[in-house]
């Protein structure tokens, strides 16, 4: 990077972590953009712009609109995504493909729109959010889930592809997070009987979790951290049970952590 000041750009940037996470940038030194659906209000010297993550028009006019006005992006940080929670078999293919549109599609967009900029600077980093069940079975939370597991694999695998660039691709892995995620969640289009009971606890824990999770500043402050890391790491915890949960998903075996996950979830032993 070079001694002008850095340029970020944060997509979900209207609440939650994404609006922290800009305000810290900000903060930090950085000239942020952000995006949301629709139109929303300059903030704390944050210019917010309209983008449909799903919509390759939309995301190339961002792209073009940043650099217009700044001239680089020195930092993209894919934060924009929504939630499924819900039995597997409850969700149609369609409803699937839509919130992996969002989640994996939308951050793929976005990437490829910044890289060209970033490889004529010979220089940028990308931050990925990923989360905590990105590492980890989530019933009902299966799609969420995969598309988490799915940006874990593209962000590992995209980082060795242009390192030889200059340019870097970090996770940051949040747990539950005191935000309005639960607003974004979708409930299943093919609703079951046979998953009600269950369903419902779930969506209850889900609750329950984002009101005695991390505060977003938790998250912004990694995401700032790997964003300045001279040598990065791949990956970036962010709050103690994303911690604790990544451990045990390196160290601990398979039939305790099959055990453990059952218990956390409320879900009878078997």
């Amino acid at each position: 990077m070079t001694s002008q000041q850095r340029v970020a750009l944060v997509t979900g940037a209207s609440s939650g972590i994404g609006l922290v996470t800009a305000q810290a940038l900000r903060k930090d030194g950085y000239r942020v953009f952000g995006t949301s659906r629709k139109p929303t209000a300059d903030t704390d010297g944050i210019k917010m712009l309209v983008c449909d993550v799903t919509d390759d028009a939309s995301v190339r006019t961002l792209v073009a609109d940043v650099v217009e006005a700044a001239g680089r992006i020195d930092l993209l940080v894919n934060n924009a995504g929504s939630g499924l929670l819900g039995g597997a078999e409850e969700s149609s293919s369609a409803q699937v493909k839509a919130l992996f549109d969002v989640n994996v599609f939308g951050v793929v967009r976005v990437t490829n729109a910044v890289l060209p900029i970033m490889r004529r600077q010979r220089g940028g980093r990308i931050v990925n959010l990923s989360s905590l069940l990105g590492l980890v079975p989530a019933p009902f939370n299966a799609f969420y889930s995969s598309t988490k597991h799915a940006i874990e694999g593209y962000s590992e695998s995209l980082d060795h592809e242009i390192r030889t660039q200059g340019i870097r691709v970090v996770l940051v892995e949040p747990g539950f997070t005191r935000t309005p995620f639960e607003d974004s969640i979708t409930k299943p289009d093919s609703i079951l009987p046979e998953y009600d009971l269950a369903r419902s606890s779930a969506a209850e824990q889900m609750r329950e979790g984002l009101e005695k999770g991390d505060a977003p500043e938790v998250v912004a402050k990694v995401v700032v951290k790997a964003a300045n890391a001279r040598s990065p790491k791949l990956r970036y915890t962010a709050g103690k049970v994303a911690g604790q949960v990544r451990f045990m998903r390196r160290f601990v075996p398979e039939s305790v952590l099959d055990k453990a996950l059952r218990k956390f979830n409320k879900l009878p032993a078997a």
